[in-house]
């Protein structure tokens, strides 16, 4: 379903409105620390997280079942209450609030849900219109309010059908129009594709990032898809067991990570290992040589440079390509590649040491297991 070329400009600040951020950051979180105890044990949902979020960014947060990532989101408007440390909003400690005022600035903050948590009883109009009911907008503003977030997100036409008559990306995109009727600053996706197929996962990811460009918002995204990040995302935390593992921008963390977890995640969506098959049917090393398995990642100004047929000549090796990609991430090129060196030690260190001279990084695999060497340590 395409989106309403119509859609209206951002509405104007109303009186008291936050209207931005300011110079720090959209969202600051320090040391949470969770605890979950049930049935005799204690599960550490978070253990000291730290994040920062700036104004306008879209952040991800990605981690597997369990890793705290949704307990950690849920921190940030207090519908879950860390057991210790600070959580900032917009300039604001949201943990010294209670009552009125919590409730007040929690209208600044919307979130997405995983399964739409859609009334079945309403219109896709009063769906949209609920939270608006709860803050006590009059009536007359409401129905302006609904009108444009339907419009934003593409489903005008649909305001009075009933969530049964909807697909599951028209039922997200309505989510999506209820979170952003009460105007919030920071909009919360939590699993906001993962019910969704590729096609509409696409869809809504292009709609979160046109309304983030459109409405100047501060989107912090969870996921456990890897490939979601990459679409969208500015910046990504990598979360494990209550943990924040590995945080940077997506470019760099998908190009150069650090932390084996972080590797694992990334392997299907960059392809970081060398297909068996392909090295089975490799040739044996002649007499006087060796066979080295390479992964040579191509990014920054020599991205596109000729470089495998010229460190083939430079250094009289047999260079063979078993794999590679080209790809784009968050904007940036990059290109990764596979490579099968033939010839002495010394002519492929040479070969690798140039390769690094040049801004190319170049991880050596061990080929029985097929990971890096640097996974496999």
């Amino acid at each position: 379903m395409s989106v309403s070329a119509a859609a209206p400009a951002p509405p104007p600040a109303q009186p008291g409105a936050v209207t931005g951020a300011g110079p720090g950051p959209a969202i600051d979180l320090h040391d949470l620390r969770r605890l979950f105890t049930g049935r005799g044990a204690a599960t550490k949902a978070l253990d000291g997280v730290s994040l920062q979020v700036a104004p306008g960014e879209i952040f991800g947060i990605v981690g597997r079942s369990g890793a705290g990532k949704s307990t950690l989101i849920r921190c940030v408007n207090l519908l879950e209450r860390p057991d210790s440390g600070a959580v900032r909003v917009l300039g604001e400690d949201l943990l010294g609030l209670d009552g009125t005022a919590l409730r007040e600035r929690r209208r600044r903050i919307g979130m997405v849900f995983q399964h739409f948590n859609l009334l079945s009883s309403r219109t896709v109009a009063d769906n949209v219109a609920f939270p608006l009911e709860v803050a006590g907008v009059p009536r007359a503003e409401r129905a302006q309010r609904v009108a444009e977030a339907l419009a934003l997100v593409g489903l005008a036409d649909k305001a009075g059908a009933y969530p049964a008559q909807l697909s599951g990306g028209q039922k997200q995109r309505v989510g999506i129009a209820r979170a952003l009727a009460p105007r919030p600053r920071i909009l919360l996706c939590d699993e906001a594709t993962s019910a969704l197929d590729p096609e509409t996962t696409q869809e809504i990811l292009a709609l979160i990032k046109r309304l983030r460009d459109q409405l100047d918002l501060t989107v912090l995204l969870i996921t456990h898809e890897m490939a979601v990040v990459k679409e969208i995302c500015d910046r990504v935390a990598v979360m494990e067991r209550g943990q924040v593992i590995e945080e940077g921008r997506v470019f760099d963390v998908f190009t150069r990570p650090r932390h084996p977890t972080t590797r694992r995640f990334i392997a299907d969506t960059i392809g970081h290992f060398i297909p068996p098959g392909t090295v089975a049917r490799l040739p044996a090393p002649r007499e006087g040589e060796e066979r080295r398995l390479l992964q040579v990642l191509f990014a920054g100004p020599n991205s596109t440079r000729a470089v495998i047929s010229e460190a083939s000549r430079r250094f009289a090796l047999d260079l063979d390509i078993i794999s590679g990609r080209i790809d784009e991430i968050a904007g940036e090129p990059f290109g990764l590649m596979a490579l099968a060196a033939y010839g002495s030690p010394e002519q492929i260190d040479a070969a690798t040491a140039w390769f690094t001279e040049l801004g190319l990084t170049v991880t050596p695999v061990d080929a029985p297991t097929l990971q890096t060497k640097a996974e496999a340590a």
